[in-house]
C-alpha cells in the first residue's frame, strides 16, 4: 500500500528519491573536504575510508530501507493504535517495519553504492577470492546487524514508549561512527563498539582484513571471517528482546 502510494506521483517519487541521495552524499562531501588539507586521516587513505563509508552506508540503507519505519511503535503504543496490529492475521514486527514503508530511501542505497563502488576500484587491494567474497557477505552481516538495532530498539520503546532518538542513537549514529577508521577513536570507545555493542564487525574487523590493515583492538585473524555469526547472535538477540517488549505490552486502556 505505501509503495503504491508513493509511485502514486511519479516525477514527485523521483524527485524525493534523487533529494534522498543529494542530502545523503553530503556525508561523504564532508569527508572529501577534509581530504583537501590532509592526505590521510588517522593513518588511513581517501580510498580506504570510502570503502569503510561505502560499507557501513549501503548495509545501514538496506536495513533502513527494510526497517527504517520502527521508530513510529512509540507513537503506536502511546495513542492505542499499536492494539490494531495484533488483531491483524500477520506477524507484528513484519507489520510495524513496513508501517509507513518508505520507498525514497533507496537514495540512501544508491548514494552508498556508488561510493563503494569508487572505493573498489580505487583502493590499492591484492584481491584474492576470499577477499572478494568478504566484501557481500560484509554488506548481508552489516544489514543483519543493524537490522537487530532496529528491532531491539522498538524493543525497548516497550518499556520507554518515547524512546525513537535513543533508537536512532546506535543506528543512524552507528553508520555515522563507522565511516571512519577506529585509528581516529579513543580505545575504550573502539572496545564498546566492538564487544557491547559489535559494531566493529559491519566494517573494521573485516575491512581491516581486505585492506591489510591491523585490526581494531589486535583481535586475532579469524575474527575477519566473524560478521555471519555475530550478525545471527544479534538477530537473535533482538528476537528475543522483540518477543518480551511484545508480551510486556498492556494498551493503553482506551
Amino acid at each position: 500500500m505505501w509503495v503504491r502510494s508513493s509511485m502514486t506521483y511519479r516525477t514527485s517519487f523521483a524527485v524525493t528519491v534523487l533529494g534522498n541521495l543529494l542530502v545523503t552524499g553530503l556525508d561523504f562531501a564532508t569527508i572529501l573536504l577534509m581530504f583537501s588539507q590532509v592526505d590521510t586521516l588517522g593513518g588511513w587513505s581517501l580510498s580506504e575510508i570510502a570503502f569503510l563509508y561505502g560499507l557501513s552506508a549501503t548495509a545501514f540503507g538496506i536495513a533502513d530501507l527494510l526497517l527504517g519505519s520502527m521508530d513510529v511503535l512509540g507513537g503506536r503504543i502511546r495513542d492505542g493504535s499499536f492494539d490494531t496490529l495484533l488483531v491483524r492475521p500477520a506477524p507484528v514486527l513484519a507489520q510495524v517495519g513496513a508501517d509507513r514503508f518508505a520507498l525514497r530511501r533507496l537514495g540512501r542505497i544508491s548514494q552508498a553504492v556508488a561510493v563503494l563502488g569508487y572505493a573498489l576500484v580505487a583502493v590499492d587491494v591484492d584481491w584474492t577470492v576470499a577477499k572478494v567474497l568478504l566484501v557481500p557477505v560484509m554488506v548481508i552481516s552489516g544489514a543483519a546487524i543493524f537490522c537487530a538495532l532496529f528491532v531491539a530498539g522498538a524493543a525497548f520503546q516497550f518499556v520507554a514508549q518515547d524512546a525513537a532518538e535513543v533508537q536512532n542513537a546506535f543506528t543512524y549514529g552507528g553508520t555515522t561512527l563507522l565511516q571512519y577508521p577506529p585509528t581516529v577513536f579513543g580505545r575504550d570507545l573502539v572496545r564498546g563498539v566492538t564487544f557491547l555493542v559489535p559494531l566493529a564487525f559491519v566494517n573494521w574487523v573485516p575491512a581491516s582484513y581486505v585492506l591489510g590493515r591491523p585490526y581494531p583492538l589486535e583481535l586475532p585473524q579469524w575474527t575477519a571471517f566473524a560478521p555471519p555469526l555475530v550478525a545471527a547472535g544479534c538477530c537473535a538477540l533482538a528476537g528475543l528482546a522483540w518477543r518480551a517488549g511484545l508480551r510486556s505490552y498492556r494498551s493503553t486502556g482506551s
